[in-house]
């Protein structure tokens, strides 16, 4: 029989997962998911780029390489994965002597707080909660605690919950904000954050968002630059299938002669045959892709550099522009990338646990590997392998 404080605790993580699917998501899950999946389970598919709120995965994407967007990530912190904090049972009748008890816990904690004791804090505001689950500010408090303790997604869980029990919590938009910007979820805490401040303004929400609207901005200019090249390259692919209906004999010929030529350039040069844009990022999108550059590459015996990143990834955010900058410097080395949550089965053919991970691969096998964002560590393996 299991602990009743653990079924409790996966109760409140089922929940968490039915508001807001996107939980499961996160890496630190993946045998979650697969679990999931084992039992026939049905799962929302996962969004390419977070910060567009959009989905890009067709054709005419397949040589539009997005560039990182530069942003001041001074603040970024690594995502926090301890287990879902206590919740109280929102439909509990409270009653006074609860209620007093809980202003008491809160009490205690505000002082914890004052001599620098957060996890003293957590423990009586955990208390406090448990005795009145129907106090928005009790979450939104606690909230604002793991904040200070840096662990943002403890705080999003909290914030949350106040929401739910306040849809008009000032607070708990707020604290959320605080928290998503710690995660660089720049968008959605802008928005949490101007939300909080047409409830109840303050100085700090006012400091906050001055740095946190600059990065939104920057991100929502990046959307509508790449929503224009693909809508331009959507019309030119139009055009070219039009001229392509109306001369289709000619260029069936064409079409034949080109890929009699290409076979034997292929013959003669192995790397070309791989289309592998030695000196470019390769974007990488399945695994029979993924297969398909590697083949290419040992037969050249070169080394590949397998990148698995996520647009959620703060560390992503922050090494990305330097390995976008690798293939310049080492153009003998095939440089690939694949964010997890587009193609999810390569991360799971890679047994990706976290991100930003480096796989350096050569001849079809794994010599070496990088995680986290160490741009000498990663640059230093590249130097050795490339040789």
């Amino acid at each position: 029989m299991m602990d009743t404080e653990k079924l409790e605790d996966l109760k409140h993580f089922v929940e968490l997962c039915k508001e807001n699917p996107s939980i499961l998501q996160n890496p630190s899950l993946t045998f979650f998911k697969t679990f999931l999946e084992s039992l026939g389970a049905q799962l929302p598919p996962s969004v390419k780029s977070e910060q567009c709120g959009e989905e890009h995965h067709d054709e005419l994407d397949e040589d539009i390489v997005e560039s990182d967007v530069e942003l001041d990530n001074t603040d970024i912190v690594e995502p926090d994965n301890d287990p879902p904090q206590q919740m109280g049972d929102s439909t509990t009748e409270v009653t006074d002597e609860n209620r007093d008890a809980a202003q008491i816990s809160k009490a205690k904690a505000l002082d914890a707080i004052s001599e620098g004791k957060l996890d003293e804090a957590i423990n009586h505001l955990t208390e406090a909660i448990l005795l009145n689950p129907t106090s928005a500010i009790l979450y939104a408090t606690r909230a604002n605690v793991f904040i200070k303790l840096k662990k943002p997604n403890a705080a999003i869980r909290d914030a949350d919950a106040a929401l739910k029990v306040n849809p008009d919590s000032a607070k708990g938009y707020k604290v959320r904000g605080m928290a998503r910007a710690m995660l660089g979820l720049w968008k959605e805490a802008a928005s949490d954050l101007r939300v909080a401040s047409m409830i109840d303004f303050d100085e700090e929400i006012a400091e906050i968002l001055k740095k946190v609207e600059p990065n939104a901005h920057k991100i929502e200019e990046h959307c509508r630059k790449y929503q224009r090249l693909r809508e331009d390259k959507r019309l030119r692919k139009i055009e070219r299938d039009s001229q392509q209906r109306q001369a289709e004999p000619k260029a069936a010929n064409e079409k034949s002669k080109k890929k009699e030529q290409q076979s034997e350039h292929e013959a003669s040069d192995p790397d070309s045959a791989s289309d592998l844009n030695y000196g470019k990022i390769v974007g990488i999108h399945s695994v029979s892709e993924l297969e398909t550059k590697l083949n290419a590459v040992s037969k050249g015996s070169r080394l590949a550099i397998l990148y698995f990143t996520a647009t959620w990834c703060g560390p992503c955010r922050f090494i990305s522009p330097f390995y976008t900058s690798l293939p310049e410097k080492y153009p003998k080395v095939a440089f690939l990338k694949a964010d997890i949550d587009e193609a999810r089965d390569v991360a799971s053919r890679w047994n990706v646990s976290s991100v930003p991970a480096f796989f350096f691969i050569k001849n079809g096998k794994e010599v070496d590997k990088v995680v986290g964002a160490d741009k000498n560590s990663l640059e230093k393996k590249i130097a050795q392998h490339a040789g």
